[in-house]
């Protein structure tokens, strides 16, 4: 459930019309998918979900560069990809719906095409680790979203919720206790630098 103070700063931004993009950014499994839910269920039909996850690198890709060792780092991404689309998002077409990618766990992979934006919808909420990081072609990112909440979670239970994310996904428990500690934690460490440039911080259960 959306807190009060939370709805009317959404309330505000669809009142500004007509297509306002809203940003939800914090360290991996801070809530930022929870919260973007959130919203999207106080304000049904007025809003959609774009995360930045469906600009993951393909997992082979990922392997042919080297990288999938520390997939969910801010080159593991195609940030360019993600602020073109961001900027055709900022000026719909009238009568075009403009298509997005969708990242599914299960795959390691991300769909093409997969999340509609009609041009009448009036809210586009994006979440992602790296909305306010400044280097890896993620710079332009801060300046095409109209507010950034930030998704701040104590750091023993975002990691809890990481390692049995990691578990369903098919690592090994002791697999996926490293990976929380070790590629996540650094990608937290990035994420926690950019929180003074948001907008509000969102405390997250």
């Amino acid at each position: 459930m959306l807190e009060d103070s939370l709805a009317v700063r959404v309330a505000a931004l669809l009142d500004a019309g007509p297509r306002r993009i809203l940003g939800i950014v914090g360290a991996p499994g801070a809530g930022k998918s929870t919260l973007a839910a959130a919203v999207a269920a106080a304000f049904p039909g007025r809003c959609v979900v774009v995360p930045m996850d469906g600009f993951h690198l393909a997992q082979s890709e990922l392997e042919r560069l080297g990288r999938a060792d520390r997939k969910g780092a801010p080159d593991t991404f195609d940030a360019a990809g993600y602020v073109a689309l961001l900027r055709r998002l900022r000026a719909p077409v009238a009568a075009e719906t403009v298509y997005a990618p969708e990242y599914h766990r299960e795959l390691h992979n991300a769909i093409a095409g997969a999340i509609s934006v009609p041009a009448d919808l009036p809210l586009v909420l994006t979440e992602g680790n790296y909305l306010l990081l400044g280097s890896h072609g993620f710079g332009p990112v801060g300046g095409l979203l109209d507010e950034v909440w930030f998704a701040e979670q104590a750091r023993d239970v975002r990691l809890a919720r990481l390692v049995a994310r990691h578990e369903r996904s098919g690592k090994a428990p002791g697999a996926a206790r490293d990976w929380a500690n070790g590629p996540d934690q650094r990608n937290a460490e990035l994420v926690a630098a950019t929180r003074p440039r948001a907008d509000v911080v969102v405390a997250m259960p």
